[in-house]
């Protein structure tokens, strides 16, 4: 049988997770002062006076390079529970491995020579 009470902490904790950011805003936007002037509304870098306009286009190769980053860096981490139970596997699982790590070198060599690990 399915028993409400034993979820009650559950929903406590919930409640009270949820309500705490929420009170958080609203007591912060209740006692903040609303002072809007020309100094409030202007761009501030380093305490010098800005020139020019703020919207600037950046190359997408930064934008690769970051995003090549993060897919390598989040695809090692996968490797770990493997090297971890490394001993309990067996063989299966190391060639498994091996086509993961061989499939993330295709992807270096890919992105390699498209260009996208070039900074400049």
């Amino acid at each position: 049988m399915f028993l409400l009470y034993e979820y009650d902490i559950f929903w406590a904790f919930l409640i009270i997770s949820s309500a705490i950011p929420v009170l958080a805003f609203f007591i912060s936007g209740v006692l903040s002062p609303i002072r809007k002037g020309p100094e409030k509304l202007s761009s501030y870098e380093s305490g010098i006076e800005p020139i020019g306009d703020a919207w600037l286009q950046f190359r997408i190769r930064y934008y690769m390079f970051a995003l090549v980053f993060v897919v390598f860096d989040v695809e090692t981490v996968f490797l770990y529970p493997w090297a971890m139970s490394f001993d309990v596997l067996g063989v299966s699982a190391f060639i498994e491995a091996f086509i993961f790590v061989l499939i993330l070198i295709l992807g270096l060599v890919y992105a390699w020579r498209k260009g996208a690990l070039e900074w400049s």
